[in-house]
């Protein structure tokens, strides 16, 4: 069993500060794919605004807001309970695939991350340790304007390979159109 955090609450700026997470793909949000892609977890903590979005969720915010990936995966870990704890972006539309891939990863301590094809790693496609992100995030002290690398370089790192592009994600209005133009892969 996990629980799964979803970062929604970033400013979308390459996409003109727009409600990203609200974005649609082939019919549905970019957050309810993200948060279809994790139903069997415990809880799903989404971690921004309160927003629509099909699912039982737990909304709560990082104070103060727009503290980055580190900050809000900090204000998100309370609320998680599960030895294993997977975090993710809400702009992923093809992630549902990598979830069980990443848990299967996971080692004893540490975090499993998406790798793509040409080795970039994806920190916010990630399935933690609970009680390893919790001493990172001890360890880092103030996590407001903290990496999701800096989090993950703390740790034991295993690399899931991903050729398919699980883990994609959509920071521009050229990746949306990308992804639009091929929904029967995501």
């Amino acid at each position: 069993m996990y629980d799964a955090i979803v970062l929604a609450g970033g400013a979308a700026t390459r996409l003109g500060g727009i409600a990203k997470p609200q974005l649609e793909v082939d019919g549905r949000t970019l957050l309810d794919r993200v948060v279809a892609a994790v139903a069997d977890a415990r809880r799903i903590v989404v971690v921004g605004p309160p927003q629509p979005v099909r699912g039982e969720v737990v909304f709560c915010r990082e104070q103060p807001p727009g503290g980055g990936p580190v900050a809000a995966i900090a204000a998100g870990v309370p609320y998680t309970r599960a030895e294993v704890v997977v975090v993710l972006a809400a702009d992923l539309p093809s992630i549902a695939p990598a979830v069980p891939a990443l848990l299967d990863a996971l080692p004893s301590s540490g975090v499993a991350l998406l790798a793509d094809a040409s080795g970039r790693v994806n920190y916010l496609a990630a399935a933690w340790r609970r009680r390893d992100l919790l001493e990172a995030l001890a360890a880092l002290g103030d996590p407001f304007g903290v990496a999701a690398r800096t989090l993950a370089a703390v740790v034991r790192q295993v690399h899931v390979p991903d050729p398919a592009g699980w883990g994609r994600d959509c920071d521009t209005w050229e990746d949306l159109a990308d992804v639009r133009s091929h929904p029967e892969e995501s």
